[in-house]
C-alpha cells in the first residue's frame, strides 16, 4: 500500500508534464485524467491499470506477425472496460516503422524485428526517441499443405535452395517430386521477410526475390490460402498463422528440430525470433491512454501469448521493457 501511495504522489507531482497533450489526435489531459487509470496493486512492478478509467484513442500499425497478439491484448483491454478505439493496421514491420518514425502518425509500432539505426534517426528528426518493449517470441513457421507427404524436415542449406535457385522439388532432393516449387512468402515490408533473408541468405534479398513461381503478400492469410492450394506449395510466416490453420497445413522441422515452446526457449530451433512493440516517452506522457495500454500489455501478455500462437519472452527481456516503461514515465 505504501508503494502505491508513493507512486500516486510521484505521478501527481509530474502531472503538469503529462497533462500537456499536443497531438491533434489527443486533447490535452487534466492532471486528474492523466492518473485516473492507475489502480493498485501493481502488476509485475508496473502500476495497476483500470481500463474503465482510460479515455482517448490509440493508433498502432506494423507487423502482421505481431498483429494477432496486439489484437488480443486490445480485445482484453476492451473486455475489462476500455471504451476508446485502438486501431491496429497490419502492414508489415517496415511500413509500420515508417508511419511511426517518418510520418509520425502512430502511437505504437508493432515489429517482428528490431528497429534499424536509420529508422531511429528518422524518428529523432521528428522529435521521437523509440522505446523498445519485448512482448513475446515467434517460431517462424515453414509450412506445406496437408497433401504434401514428402517434406517433413529440411536443413538450412535445403531451405536456401528451396527458396532461391531450385525450380523443381527434385532439384533439391532427387527423392522428392519432379514438380515445380510454388512459393508463398511475406512482402518486402514485412519483418518476417527481413528475418528470413538474414537467417537463410545472410541478409541478401536477391536470391529470394529472384526465385521462380513466387507470390508475395503482406497478408498472411493470403499466403495460407496459397499453400493450402497445392501439395507442391511452400511458404513461411509467424507461428500463430500456422496454429490457426494446422488442420490444413503441416509445419516443417528445421535441422531436425521441431518448433515447440521448449525448443524456442532453449534456443535450439533455428528460426526463433523476438517480437516487439515500440513507442516514445513524449507520446506516453501526452497521451496517458498509450502509457496505460502498454502497461496493461506488458503486465498480462504472458497470459495471452500462448493462446495466440506464440511463446513468452524470457523474464529478463520482459523486465527490461517494464524498466523502460517506468523510465519513460519518470517513475
Amino acid at each position: 500500500m505504501r508503494k502505491i501511495i508513493v507512486l500516486l504522489l510521484t505521478i501527481m507531482v509530474l502531472s503538469p508534464l503529462a497533462a500537456g497533450g499536443k497531438q491533434e489526435s489527443a486533447p490535452a489531459q487534466t492532471s486528474e485524467g492523466a492518473i485516473a487509470w492507475i489502480e493498485g496493486p501493481s502488476v509485475k512492478g508496473l502500476p495497476g491499470v483500470n481500463p474503465l478509467k482510460v479515455t482517448g484513442n490509440i493508433i498502432t500499425a506494423g507487423s502482421s506477425t505481431v498483429f494477432p497478439l496486439s489484437e488480443r491484448m486490445a480485445e482484453r483491454f476492451k473486455e475489462e472496460g476500455y471504451s476508446g478505439t485502438i486501431t491496429i493496421d497490419s502492414i508489415g514491420s517496415g511500413a509500420g516503422f515508417e508511419r511511426f518514425t517518418v510520418a509520425g502518425e502512430t502511437d505504437i509500432a508493432n515489429a517482428s524485428r528490431g528497429i534499424k539505426a536509420a529508422e531511429i534517426e528518422n524518428a529523432r528528426e521528428i522529435g521521437r526517441e523509440p522505446i523498445e518493449f519485448r512482448v513475446g517470441t515467434d517460431a517462424l513457421a515453414v509450412t506445406v499443405s496437408k497433401e504434401n507427404t514428402f517434406l517433413k524436415n529440411v536443413t538450412m542449406d535445403e531451405l536456401a535452395r528451396i527458396f532461391s535457385s531450385a525450380e523443381l522439388w527434385s532439384d533439391v532432393n532427387p527423392s522428392w517430386p519432379n514438380q515445380p516449387i510454388l512459393r508463398f512468402i511475406p512482402g518486402t515490408d514485412s519483418g518476417t521477410f527481413d528475418y528470413f533473408s538474414e537467417e537463410v541468405f545472410d541478409k541478401q534479398v536477391e536470391p529470394l526475390l529472384n526465385a521462380s513461381n513466387l507470390q508475395l503478400s503482406e497478408d498472411d492469410n493470403i499466403l495460407v490460402q496459397g499453400i493450402k492450394g497445392s501439395p507442391y506449395a511452400i511458404g513461411f510466416f509467424g507461428y500463430a498463422y500456422y496454429a490457426e490453420n494446422e488442420d490444413a497445413l503441416n509445419i516443417v522441422d528445421i535441422e531436425g528440430v521441431q518448433a515447440s515452446a521448449e525448443n524456442v526457449d532453449n534456443g535450439t530451433y533455428p528460426l526463433a525470433r523476438p517480437l516487439f512493440i515500440y513507442s516514445d516517452a513524449t507520446i506516453m506522457r501526452e497521451k496517458p491512454q498509450v502509457a496505460a495500454f502498454i502497461d496493461f500489455y506488458l503486465s498480462y501478455v504472458d497470459e495471452e501469448v500462448i493462446g495466440v500462437g506464440y511463446f513468452p519472452a524470457n523474464e529478463a527481456a520482459l523486465e527490461k521493457g517494464r524498466a523502460a516503461w517506468l523510465e519513460a514515465m519518470d517513475l
